[in-house]
């Protein structure tokens, strides 16, 4: 059973785009990446999946239980991580989780505490006196103290320190190695390529590719670095060209043989060939979309 499926998934603003016949399926146990700069329609994706916004058209599953009709139990089995999170003013963090845990009728006080302590989360601390990063350790420990069967999280890492950041997917690679899936939404696209294993990108409301992350990597284009004097001239093919003082690197999808025979007449002295990061490949994608709209 697919833990996410939707199909021609729509929802417009009124008049505004906010995603558009999106089709995607999340296989239980995955740590699937859902990936694409602010505005692309990640939030609003997973606010209709959740059943806090009305889809316009198409359908969506969750756990085979459809979004409008089965919200209460879909909602009883995940856990969701918010881009941006508020909470009533004046209370402990303690109180804050244990809120949470009630609204789901379950007793989560030895996970929580668990949790509190590999975060370094003082849970007698109020939360009108946290830093944002503390906040969203709140919110983190309230995502997962129920230990529900998919986490959804959206750009879930904003304000935690690069030790947290560790810890906190440690945590996540701890749930999923026990079957938890894991939806994670970012534009941080480093976190996408150390933790999921297989990633949809999303532009203007629409998914542009959607596979593994190896075969995402996979594309036609190569980071090339030069040293020494090169004239590029009109060399199709090239995107991303940074000019340095005694090199030039750019990406390269055009004819390898016209590249190597520009190499051949130019006096370089050292040449590498790599494959593009995420960050990369992701302009790449997104590039090669506007070629074809």
């Amino acid at each position: 059973m697919e833990a996410i499926k939707t199909t021609k998934l729509t929802k417009y603003y009124g008049t505004a785009r906010g995603i558009i016949d999106l089709d995607l399926t999340v296989r239980q146990g995955e740590f699937f990446g859902f990936i694409g700069p602010n505005g692309a329609g990640k939030s609003t994706t997973i606010r209709t999946l959740l059943g806090l916004i009305s889809p316009t058209g198409g359908s969506a599953q969750v756990f085979g239980m459809d979004i409008s009709k089965d919200q209460k139990q879909i909602l009883s089995r995940i856990g969701y991580l918010p881009s941006e999170t508020a909470f009533y003013p004046g209370m402990k963090v303690k109180d804050v989780l244990k809120l949470s845990a009630n609204l789901r009728s379950k007793n989560c006080s030895e996970e929580a505490e668990i949790l509190c302590r590999r975060l370094q989360l003082d849970p007698m601390r109020k939360v009108d006196d946290l830093s944002f990063g503390n906040r969203k350790k709140v919110a983190i420990v309230c995502a997962l103290q129920h230990d529900p069967d998919l986490l959804i999280l959206d750009e879930p890492t904003g304000g935690l320190d690069p030790l947290m950041q560790k810890e906190f997917f440690d945590i996540l690679r701890e749930r999923n190695r026990k079957g938890t899936t894991i939806f994670f939404s970012s534009h941080i696209l480093s976190e996408i390529q150390r933790n999921c294993t297989r990633a949809a990108i999303v532009r203007d409301g629409r998914i542009i590719a959607c596979d593994t992350v190896d075969a995402l990597s996979k594309t036609n284009a190569k980071r090339i670095t030069v040293h020494g004097q090169i004239d590029l001239g009109d060399l199709a093919g090239i995107r991303d060209r940074q000019d340095h003082a005694d090199s030039v690197s750019f990406l390269y999808s055009g004819d390898i043989h016209a590249l190597l025979y520009r190499l051949a007449e130019s006096r370089i002295t050292d040449l590498s060939i790599t494959e593009p990061d995420l960050d990369e490949i992701f302009l790449h994608y997104y590039q090669k979309e506007e070629e074809t709209t």
